[in-house]
């Protein structure tokens, strides 16, 4: 009996061991049809079976299996297949743009920003990679901006301007003349009862305004540059040139 039992045993293990060491060629021709067939799940553990019995060395699959791992909302495994697909060099742009998102999906800021950096490096004036940096930083601006923090707002809407893309230059530029513009507004605006009780005051916080009407004016100048046509832009520029006579 106890014999009976070692040999079911011994079965046993042997079947799971070609179980998981299936045939590389039909892994893949699986995975093949069931990414064909949008079954995303089982492209996938084809795919990463494949991938790990030939020790990571086809980049197509690793990007196909990233793509599956995106499908089925697998963030860390997505990345982890693009960024295979990124040291081989296979599908560079969509590769970065991949682990990018996925590193969002996974909210590592740090580490989608610096994966944005090296691919716009890697691929040159990428439109997909530039909006996706582009945005971040925007937004990080506007989150600033809305807090009162004019530094940090001024420093990401500037970072903005690492891209390539006019209309995205053009976006930062604009909202460095608009954060500008209302901050030397606000300032003036509670200088106002100064003029009356302080003036000394009054004339210290109208310096500070102006200062900042420059810089609006001065960021405004270069979006018009860029983009003459951007209307909005030319409004504000003669609200600001307007306070700068006053």
């Amino acid at each position: 009996m106890k014999k009976f039992i070692l040999f079911l045993a011994l079965c046993s293990a042997v079947t799971n061991f070609f179980g998981q060491n299936a045939d590389p060629s039909q892994l893949m021709k699986d995975g093949n049809n069931a990414l064909n067939a949008k079954n995303y799940q089982v492209a996938f553990t084809k795919y990463s079976k494949y991938l790990t019995q030939t020790n990571f060395q086809d980049s197509v699959t690793a990007y196909n299996c990233g793509v599956c791992a995106d499908k089925i909302k697998k963030p860390a495994e997505a990345a982890k297949y693009f960024d295979v697909a990124i040291q081989k060099k296979y599908n560079l742009a969509n590769a970065y743009i991949g682990k990018a998102s996925a590193l969002r999906d996974l909210k590592k800021d740090d580490d989608y920003i610096a994966t944005l950096k090296e691919g716009m490096a890697a691929v040159s004036n990428n439109s997909t990679l530039e909006k996706l940096y582009a945005i971040y930083y925007l937004k990080k601006g506007i989150s600033e901006q809305k807090a009162g923090k004019i530094e940090g707002a001024e420093e990401n809407y500037n970072k903005v301007l690492d891209v390539s893309s006019k209309k995205w230059k053009t976006d930062a530029l604009y909202s460095l003349g608009v954060l500008f513009y209302n901050h030397g507004a606000n300032t003036l605006k509670a200088a106002i009862p100064l003029a009356s009780s302080d003036q000394t005051k009054y004339t210290a916080e109208k310096e500070k305004a102006n200062a900042d009407f420059k810089k609006a004016k001065d960021y405004l100048e270069q979006a018009l540059q860029l983009s003459p046509n951007r209307a909005a832009a030319k409004t504000i520029l003669t609200q600001v040139e307007d306070q700068m006579k006053k």
